[in-house]
């Protein structure tokens, strides 16, 4: 299974959030929403989602050890 990871520090936000996480596609999409609607006050659209799928990147083994 392929793993993808996305890194907070990638997106725009004011905040300065340093959050990065790791899963399958559907676990990792879904856990960045949430940490969106929760952490940085967005709304969960169709258009969240897509910009956060956009985002996800592959995993490289070790790389986030």
């Amino acid at each position: 299974m392929d793993r993808k990871y996305i890194d907070c520090r990638d997106m725009p936000s004011e905040s300065g959030c340093d959050i990065a996480m790791s899963g399958s596609e559907n676990h990792i999409l879904d856990a960045a929403v949430t940490h969106a609607v929760t952490a940085h006050g967005h709304e969960d659209t169709p258009e969240l989602r897509e910009q956060i799928r956009g985002a996800l990147r592959d995993e490289v083994p070790g790389a986030l050890a």
